[in-house]
């Protein structure tokens, strides 16, 4: 099916959104039992709001500032998409896995990067369920960016321990939080800094910045914050 939603807009995540309110109808939006496939016909349908067709400027920020870990340094992008993020976040002494449950997704992600000529030593894109998936290795760094929000509430205590799961001793999370407000169903579900802080603070993980994200795109400003969790272990 012919798309009429356009890559790189930068859309509003809210029900006044088309495509947001077809992504309902496609997942199932009201409870945890959304289809499992339906994230799938999302992007076989070209219904992708969250898409910017680009990298998150965030994440060009935070790939300049030098504060992320480098010396041979795994990172994880769970929910990559089209793996924009994926390849901006990747860079000599970064090695980046970009994950995502959908196939397309993940074609999509293998497209771009190789139009993009970006480095494919860098990084890699793998189609897995997020819940199951067992990587080779733990990683250094997991980026969350429009992933917890895209999950029913019922479903967060699991991402954590999956987060924690994932990590190496020590390792860092970093969430750009996308709050959503006054949604009667989802994706994106309504979200608050409290809702990550319930199900992370109890497996150890510890908020060591939190700030607003200056950069987002306009119709997301004013929604979005971004947090570097530690996670403590004894």
């Amino acid at each position: 099916m012919a798309s009429t939603v356009v890559a790189g807009a930068g859309q509003v995540l809210n029900s006044s959104n088309p495509a947001v309110v077809r992504v309902r109808q496609l997942i199932g939006g009201r409870g945890p039992e959304y289809s499992p496939d339906g994230w799938s016909r999302c992007w076989e349908e070209g219904v992708t709001p969250w898409d910017l067709g680009q990298p998150t400027p965030a994440v060009v920020e935070l790939a300049k500032s030098g504060t992320l870990p480098g010396d041979a340094a795994t990172i994880l992008v769970p929910g990559c998409g089209a793996g924009y993020d994926v390849v901006a976040l990747s860079g000599p002494g970064r090695f980046v896995v970009g994950l995502d449950i959908c196939e397309t997704a993940v074609a999509k992600a293998k497209q771009w990067s190789e139009a993009a000529a970006a480095d494919g030593s860098l990084f890699a894109f793998v189609a897995a369920d997020f819940f199951t998936w067992e990587p080779p290795e733990l990683f250094d760094l997991i980026f969350d960016y429009t992933f917890f929000c895209a999950f029913h509430p019922s479903m967060r205590p699991a991402w954590a321990k999956r987060m924690a799961d994932l990590l190496k001793p020590n390792g860092e999370l970093i969430t750009l939080m996308y709050l959503a407000e006054g949604q009667e169903a989802g994706p994106p579900f309504n979200t608050t800094v409290l809702d990550y802080e319930e199900v992370l603070k109890s497996l150890g993980f510890v908020i060591t910045c939190i700030r607003d994200n200056d950069v987002a795109v306009k119709p997301r400003q004013g929604l979005e914050k971004i947090a570097r969790w530690k996670r403590l272990t004894n």
